[in-house]
């Protein structure tokens, strides 16, 4: 996710396991900047602090130890007891913090449990946070969305040039033979899927930069991943190139009903568009 910048605080995430982790050390700067250690223990201490984290930990991890949990909780309220977070992870086996020391050390939490080390701290803090760590989710969001659109066009790429290779390059040619051979295949595809070659895609769009499968949608690029890898396929069987367009053709009409009425494809669909707006 990258950092979180809340306020004038700049806030480390981490992801682990594929949950969000935020630093609560980073977080504690909101009330110390130097003795952040000693704000997360007096947050530890609580029992109410403890109940939440035991909660947390039962709901989400199978391997906690509750009667350790347990022990804490009794002995929590009196003056004398203290919590550090390696402390309650050591013992309970608990997964919702993360704490190491030295240099690269600190104190990470889950988000769920960020957030409440901050409402702790301060509600309209937590709030801070919050909006902000949604705003990171949401750009990642449209930034998958954007790679997929690049990644689905280059997936096969690989199969269908290596079937062109073993079975269309004769043994002795020249560069520029070779480089036609592999743009001639590549139309197949485009004629199949977008009804016209790269050559005739350029002369109806002399303003444009790039290729028609830059401006493809994602069900498009969809069906084109799926084409190629059908196309490498019947080259390795000998299918001459007038049939597989015939073919892909139909391939492509069958696909394209059924990626353009899916609500994912769709989902990614809008996300892609919000990012390349945001990128013009």
């Amino acid at each position: 996710m990258g950092k979180l910048q809340v306020l004038d605080y700049e806030i480390n995430t981490k992801i682990i396991k594929d949950e969000d982790y935020v630093s609560l050390t980073d977080l504690a700067r909101y009330i110390d900047k130097k003795d952040t250690y000693l704000i997360i223990n007096n947050w530890t201490r609580s029992t109410s602090t403890i109940e939440f984290l035991g909660l947390w930990e039962k709901l989400n991890n199978p391997n906690f130890k509750p009667a350790e949990f347990d022990r804490f909780r009794n002995e929590s309220g009196s003056n004398t007891f203290r919590l550090p977070p390696q402390k309650w992870v050591s013992e309970t086996n608990a997964i919702g913090i993360i704490s190491k020391s030295g240099r690269y050390g600190g104190t990470f939490a889950h988000v769920d449990i960020a957030l409440e080390f901050a409402s702790w701290m301060s509600p309209e803090f937590r709030l801070y946070v919050m909006t902000e760590f949604k705003r990171l989710k949401t750009l990642e969001q449209k930034q998958l969305g954007w790679n997929l659109k690049r990644t689905l066009s280059k997936i096969n790429y690989n199969i269908h040039t290596d079937a062109i290779k073993n079975n269309l390059i004769p043994y002795v040619v020249t560069k520029m033979q070779i480089e036609m051979i592999y743009a001639d295949e590549a139309d197949i595809i485009n004629v199949a899927l977008f009804g016209m070659t790269a050559k005739e895609w350029r002369q109806r769009n002399p303003n444009k930069e790039g290729n028609v499968r830059d401006y493809a949608n994602v069900a498009e690029l969809v069906c084109l991943v799926n084409l190629e890898n059908l196309n490498s396929v019947y080259i390795n069987e000998g299918i001459i190139q007038k049939d597989r367009l015939i073919k892909l053709n139909k391939i492509a009409i069958h696909q394209m009903k059924l990626l353009t009425t899916d609500k994912r494809i769709q989902r990614l669909e809008d996300i892609s568009n919000v990012k390349m707006i945001e990128n013009k």
